[in-house]
């Protein structure tokens, strides 16, 4: 049968919310601007149409997919984050807003060696600026490619323990075009103590695994069911990576390097405490999120 574009689009918000998905109206106009190859803009244009026999289908099996709770993104194949699209799958996690903050903070601090415009690494004596970083667990990628898009002049190194995931990360920094970046496979620091005695950097950016298993099994069908648990599952307490971080993280620093991580809204103090144990940090601070929550713990290594 043919339908009216915006009968269509109503028949799909209403079963959309019927199947539980939060945005339910975002999603099915995404939907159709996916499948007519077409902007949000083009949308509107569009309001007046009608759909064929086979448009129809079409739209409405994209529609079932995401009733099923597949993602969205699973579904377009896309992300956008800090104004770029990364493509992304089942075996990388979805980038969220929240780790665009830290980018952002990141970025600050690579161009003036200040966070949320407070001094951090100004005046630290014999502390040269920000060159080379490395984001482990990268996944897709998106926190270090953005970082190298945004500025040209930082060498990025790209690490992750799954081949799914490097091959991800690979295709996007190809899309990006950024001939420099490296990717490495690694478990956590492993094979980056093989590059030329232990490869240093000046900044090493995180958003490792940090949800609790218990916590895991209250998630969104989306997310639990259709992200990898390997991007998700934080250990017992969720803190796992953060102790394999803040122990090996010196090693592969240079002075004055800095440490940056995303943790979860309730993870503050005993990620702080966990970097304080080492003996190996100072500066070590808690930055909120767009919401106000704790979203992000830096340190620095030790000069002296």
């Amino acid at each position: 049968m043919s339908l009216p574009l915006s009968d269509a689009i109503k028949i799909g918000v209403r079963r959309l919310s019927e199947a539980g998905v939060a945005d339910c109206e975002i999603d099915a106009r995404e939907l159709y601007c996916f499948q007519a190859g077409i902007n949000r803009t083009g949308l509107m244009m569009r309001w007046t149409d009608v759909l064929q026999d086979n448009q129809c289908e079409a739209y409405f099996q994209l529609i079932d997919r995401r009733a099923e709770r597949v993602p969205l993104q699973h579904i377009t194949g896309y992300q956008a984050f800090m104004g770029l699209d990364f493509k992304v799958n089942e075996h990388v996690l979805i980038p969220r807003q929240d780790t665009e903050t830290m980018v952002e903070d990141a970025l600050e601090l690579i161009e003036k060696g200040s966070l949320r415009g407070n001094e951090y690494r100004v005046k630290v004596k014999g502390v040269k600026p920000i060159k080379e970083i490395l984001d482990l667990c990268t996944g897709s990628g998106a926190i270090g490619i953005s970082i190298g898009k945004l500025n040209p002049n930082i060498k990025v190194t790209l690490s992750d323990i799954s081949d799914e995931a490097l091959k991800i990360a690979g295709e996007n920094t190809k899309k990006h075009n950024l001939k420099s970046i490296k990717i490495v496979k690694s478990d956590m620091f492993e094979a980056l103590k093989g590059m030329t005695g232990k490869k240093k950097f000046d900044l090493i950016i995180s958003n490792p695994p940090y949800i609790r298993p218990e916590i895991i099994e209250t998630l969104e069908p989306e997310v639990k069911e259709h992200e990898p648990m390997l991007a998700l599952d934080g250990g017992e307490d969720g803190l796992d990576f953060y102790r394999i971080i803040a122990k090996s993280a010196p090693e592969h620093l240079k002075k004055g390097g800095v440490l940056m991580m995303e943790i979860g809204y309730d993870q503050k103090d005993q990620v702080k405490e966990i970097l304080a144990d080492t003996g190996a940090f100072d500066k070590i601070i808690g930055l909120q999120d767009l919401t106000g929550k704790d979203r992000i713990i830096v340190a620095m290594l030790k000069t002296a």
